[in-house]
């Protein structure tokens, strides 16, 4: 059985939040890579470094952000929607918007992985393969 490594980094995130960690370890490939530093600009993490495991391993470790005293996570969920055994894909008049704007779905096109708010303004469709809010 193969390992989807997006999967893994989305419930890292996830279960990282749930727990209040500062910070947490994801794999590191391109595809991971690419959605961190897409929810770092969007302000949902603190800061990513990638870097070898003792294992030799390729590895990111992402710090967490947290809101006031009580720690309230900036991710109010984390929802993998295109997985290996049902791909979503969704026109370029079809991208959804996440809670109005507030949220982001995030889109695999042939410019790459970008925000569904570039893919509007690109006019151009994709995979869907996760919505953060």
């Amino acid at each position: 059985m193969a390992n989807d490594a997006t999967s893994t980094a989305l419930t890292a995130i996830r279960n990282g939040n749930m727990r209040r960690k500062a910070m947490i370890r994801i794999p590191a490939t391109k595809m991971t890579e690419r959605v961190v530093e897409i929810l770092v600009e969007e302000g949902f993490l603190g800061d990513a470094v990638r870097r070898k495991s003792n294992s030799g391993k390729e590895v990111m470790d992402v710090s967490l952000r947290y809101l006031g005293k009580k720690r309230d996570p900036y991710i109010a969920a984390i929802r993998r929607i295109s997985k290996p055994g049902l791909r979503v894909y969704s026109d370029r008049r079809q991208i959804p918007k996440i809670l109005g704007g507030m949220g982001v779905a995030i889109s695999s096109t042939s410019h790459g992985l970008i925000t569904d708010r570039e893919a509007r303004h690109k006019k151009i469709g994709g995979e869907i393969p996760c919505h953060v809010w």
